[in-house]
């Protein structure tokens, strides 16, 4: 990957260790919401991260974290056995997560949970200090996407493929009549989190195959309907993590970004544990933990005060 360009827009890929470049002094009142486009519950800690925490503890970002799936492999609202559902469990995991990177530096606060309506769709959201959260709650579609029997085979790629005409949240919260009823709800999601700020950042899994081949089919699917969702909207930052593919390239996060990347998954586990259900911290932590590999796309034109330019991309 070092050394490659991307023809169609400004993304080069330069030294380790770097950050997500801003468009505006940082020492500026907050300018830029930074949304994070997850698959499942613990997507952006292992493939996007330490770049989350980066944002979170930032005063120039509000971060928003979006799961499209339940992550719940096939059960559904089923516990498999255990004391609670194994999607509560997972999204227990991520908001203890969430919760430990906003109190870094404090002590913790209360949280806000409700439903909110985007498109006619109640989705369940949390807001914590500077960061809020959306469960989707739609159906686990399975690597290859062709979905589980007991959810009866619904997936984000068979929806994108027309193969089902719609999809239902797990928990019969609302149905989904088409991938533009998926995408237009997203699209209002980042409208109204985004509100008058002028930068919105989407970071999503890498879509290029050659970069980021075998990735799991929700991963894709959850991107593609990021980008489906924020097209033509006005200075949008494009970043694209390298998924499974990063478990075959060697790290290159220093120590205090390691730190974090680690010390977050592993808080992460630790909130699906409290709920019952088995982790599988050492396969992830050798495949993933020290790597954070991305390039991003820069938006067009002028945005606010602040000129587009060649922005540095961790390889």
């Amino acid at each position: 990957m070092q050394g490659m360009r991307l023809v169609c827009c400004a993304a080069l890929f330069v030294g380790a260790l770097q950050t997500v470049p801003a468009l505006a002094n940082d020492n500026a009142k907050p300018y830029k919401v930074s949304f994070y486009f997850a698959a499942h519950q613990d997507d952006w800690q292992l493939f996007m991260n330490p770049s989350a925490f980066e944002d979170v503890i930032s005063a120039a970002a509000k971060t928003v974290f979006i799961y499209t799936t339940a992550g719940d492999a096939g059960l559904g609202i089923g516990t498999g056995g255990r004391k609670h559902p194994y999607f509560l469990a997972r999204e227990n995991g991520a908001e203890t997560a969430v919760r430990f990177m906003a109190d870094a530096d404090d002590a913790p606060d209360s949280r806000s949970a409700s439903h909110m309506s985007f498109n006619g769709h109640p989705i369940y959201r949390v807001a914590y200090r500077n960061t809020v959260s959306y469960f989707l709650r739609l159906p686990d579609g399975n690597l290859d996407g062709s979905g589980y029997y007991d959810t009866g085979f619904q997936s984000l790629r068979r929806l994108a493929n027309n193969d089902i005409a719609a999809v239902a949240a797990v928990d019969g919260s609302t149905v989904y009549h088409g991938w533009r009823d998926l995408t237009a709800t997203l699209r209002g999601i980042i409208t109204f989190e985004r509100g008058n700020l002028t930068l919105a950042q989407i970071n999503i899994a890498e879509v290029d195959q050659r970069r980021n081949p075998n990735d799991h089919s929700d991963h894709q699917m959850t991107a593609k309907a990021a980008l489906d969702a924020a097209n033509h909207l006005p200075c949008v930052r494009r970043v694209y993590y390298i998924d499974y593919a990063s478990a075959r390239l060697p790290e290159n996060l220093n120590s205090q970004q390691r730190d974090r990347e680690s010390s977050v998954f592993a808080v992460t586990l630790a909130g699906v544990l409290a709920l019952d259900h088995r982790t599988s911290w050492h396969h992830y932590d050798k495949a993933y933990v020290g790597r954070n590999y991305f390039r991003v796309e820069e938006p067009s034109g002028r945005c606010g005060e602040a000129e587009t330019r060649i922005s540095a991309v961790r390889h």
